[in-house]
């Protein structure tokens, strides 16, 4: 089939070489621009711009879809039989989905309607959920609202982080899209009453609230690995949690309560397992207090 791809983290490439070596044709992959990042601030492109190029596929980086006439024009001038879309970063316009012949499907991460929306595998695992998955959608104007093509689930394990489950979900969702475009499925409506909402996630969602629980709050920590993270405020100290069990304990939420580092929580308490001082490697617990002194009533903010 003659396709266009849209996408651009980590989780969008094995669905982009997926399509390649089944031997579609991918006329034009668009992705996000390329961004300053690291500390020279230089422009760096996309895991889906760097793949695409490495197999020598025509790149398009637009800011903006919506009034754009002259992508719009290109975009219909490719004659398309679909559009995959997988985490690409841009609303398209109602003008662009209609484009194809046979319209764009989305790679979704979640069994929807559970999680629409940019974060629906954090979302899962900070919501204690007992799986995840993958939909193949239909798109539509509204977000993550269309017709379900395909539903394929993952089991949530009890120690799975968001780095678990991104890369085990973006390899279902290769092998779906595959099968989806080889083998097209009668649609299905989403049930709105099951419908939530997965927000993007900032670094502000990183600090950890000592006053939750604490089995809601070492499900944040798997949740927020590897980004934004969780974090806590000693003193003048950032210090990130990496991974904490659950334990029993009682006190003022944030107290240290024990040379074991448990931490006291609205209901329990956490003992974390693996720390990181800001600008210091991860390390154990165990490494982290060999060098390390706790103050006297020593509290997280």
């Amino acid at each position: 089939m003659k396709l266009a791809f849209m996408g651009s983290p980590d989780f969008s490439v094995p669905a982009l070489r997926a399509l390649v070596a089944a031997g579609h044709e991918v006329a034009a992959v668009y992705a996000q621009p390329p961004k300053p990042a690291g500390r020279g601030q230089k422009e760096q492109k996309c895991p889906v711009h760097q793949a695409a190029e490495a197999l020598g596929l025509p790149v398009r980086t637009p800011r903006r879809l919506r009034g754009n006439d002259e992508q719009l024009e290109f975009f219909r001038g490719l004659h398309l039989d679909a559009a995959v879309v997988a985490a690409y970063g841009l609303i398209l316009p109602q003008a662009f989905l209609d484009a194809p012949e046979r319209g764009c499907l989305n790679i979704h991460a979640s069994l929807l309607p559970r999680w629409r929306g940019a974060g629906p595998i954090q979302a899962a695992i900070a919501e204690g959920d007992v799986e995840t998955g993958i939909t193949i959608m239909q798109m539509e104007a509204g977000l993550d609202t269309g017709p379900m093509l395909r539903r394929e689930a993952l089991p949530i394990g009890e120690h799975d982080t968001a780095a678990d489950l991104h890369d085990s979900l973006a390899e279902i969702g290769a092998r779906l899209i595959l099968a989806e475009l080889e083998h097209p499925s009668a649609p299905v409506a989403q049930n709105e009453a099951l419908a939530n909402y997965a927000p993007k996630l900032s670094r502000e969602d990183a600090r950890l609230n000592f006053t939750l629980s604490a089995a809601v709050l070492e499900r944040r920590i798997r949740a927020f690995t590897p980004w934004p993270g969780a974090l806590g405020l000693l003193g003048d100290m950032v210090i990130k949690i990496l991974a904490a069990d659950v334990v029993a304990g009682e006190g003022v939420p944030g107290t240290i309560l024990d040379d074991k580092f448990t931490i006291a929580c609205g209901e329990g308490a956490l003992r974390p397992t693996r720390l990181q001082r800001a600008g210091k490697s991860a390390m154990s617990t165990a490494e982290f207090l060999r060098g390390f002194t706790l103050p006297e009533e020593a509290r997280f903010y």
